[in-house]
């Protein structure tokens, strides 16, 4: 089949490298983006930190303009697809026609009963790092509660810290991330937070949010009240699909596509799904997986733009690898930890913390998570990406 229409629902990095990929591989058809946000294109992860700061105006954090794309532009939702007659319909009345169809529509945030409310924010929009920072210029040496101790809360925390605001961070698990990383890794990484005066809530729930006009603090489920000028809430996202009910697309509980290891959702493959939004099967673990990280998404839109293109599918193989830049410093993983690995911590030398995470079988790696250490980073990548296993990491760690 000749593709000559192309839309894509989402244009942020997923849905961008879609387009970039299309016309550096030289295909000549239509573009088209579809997209509410007025702000798009633009990458997010600056949004916690660098545009949150004031660091960077926003202009540092675009992924360029549609112009680049020779692209068509709606700034309006999806609300309605109907594959059959290949037919993406919008809240604008438009119909959009397609020949291949890119689902990179990306996920909302979670909310707390209560909101929205003055002073309450989340944080996946540039317009949310612009409310959310004017907020902070407001309360200045106020105080901030942030519920969530994922990645988001923690580069959040970060930021407010920075300019000298007042944070405590409240998390339902025994310690931040320790969900995916393990109480004791997870425990030292809450250090990071301690060291730098960020007062951390564990093992306990949000029980409501206080105040009438504007929010004044935080009531927890163990009886106490947390007084805040401001909250951040950053709970988890859930994928933005709501509008494909009812159109055959196949959804998992959570709202995310079900797709085959080429990122494609039906067997035709004229619909694609990658970025935040996907759940793809991943023919090692033989099951669905949803990573919401910059990474993934980029390396599934490279593999949709092959499919769309080539006969011979390309299949994709998710690579988990994130990055978060705390307190002047960062933190990765790499690899997905396994509740069964072996865990062992080595610490560096010098006046910073600076520590390596390995989760293993015996000398083999499964994953590993650094702070404040590249070349503890490049050692883990050596050992991860050799087919015998690689060297003994921890061991090269020890010598570092």
């Amino acid at each position: 089949m000749s593709v000559d229409r192309v839309v894509i629902v989402g244009a942020s990095v997923a849905g961008t490298r879609v387009a970039t990929g299309l016309r550096e591989a030289g295909y000549a058809g239509s573009i088209t983006f579809v997209d509410p946000d007025p702000d798009a294109p633009y990458d997010r992860p600056p949004l916690s930190k660098q545009i949150l700061s004031g660091d960077w105006t926003p202009d540092r954090a675009s992924l360029g303009d549609f112009a680049r794309w020779d692209a068509d532009r709606h700034v309006a939702a999806a609300v309605a697809l109907d594959p059959e007659r290949r037919l993406l319909r919008l809240d604008s009345g438009a119909e959009l026609p397609y020949d291949k169809l890119v689902l990179a529509c990306g996920a909302a945030p979670r909310t707390l009963p209560g909101m929205p409310r003055p002073g309450v924010h989340v944080l996946r929009t540039l317009a949310d790092s612009h409310r959310l920072r004017a907020d902070l210029d407001r309360i200045a040496d106020g105080r901030l509660v942030i519920v969530g101790g994922g990645f988001i809360g923690a580069e959040v925390a970060s930021t407010a810290r920075a300019r000298g605001i007042d944070v405590t961070l409240v998390e339902t698990l025994p310690a931040p991330l320790s969900g995916l990383l393990g109480e004791e890794v997870a425990a030292e990484l809450a250090q990071l937070h301690t060291d730098n005066g960020v007062r951390l809530r564990c093992g306990v729930a949000v029980a409501g949010l206080l105040g009438e006009r504007e929010v004044t603090g935080v009531a927890l489920t163990d009886g106490s009240v947390l007084p805040a000028d401001a909250v951040v809430v950053g709970v988890g996202v859930r994928p933005a699909t709501d509008w494909l009910a009812g159109s055959g697309i196949p959804l998992d509980g959570d709202g995310g596509v079900l797709c085959d290891e080429h990122c494609a959702v039906d067997a035709d493959r004229t619909v694609y799904a990658i970025g935040d939004v996907a759940r793809c099967r991943d023919p090692l673990r033989d099951r669905h997986l949803r990573v919401e990280h910059w990474t993934d998404a980029v390396e599934q839109a490279d593999v949709a733009v092959h499919n769309i293109l080539e006969p011979v599918p390309r299949a994709h193989r998710p690579e988990f690898f994130v990055w978060s830049d705390q307190y002047g410093g960062k933190v990765t993983l790499l690899g997905r930890p396994d509740p069964g690995c072996e865990v062992t911590v080595v610490r560096a030398e010098g006046p910073r913390r600076r520590f390596a995470v390995a989760y293993h079988h015996g000398s083999r790696l499964s994953a590993a998570l650094t702070v404040n250490w590249p070349k503890a980073l490049m050692a883990a990548r050596r050992s991860l990406g050799a087919a015998d296993g690689g060297e003994d990491v921890v061991a090269a760690w020890k010598i570092l």
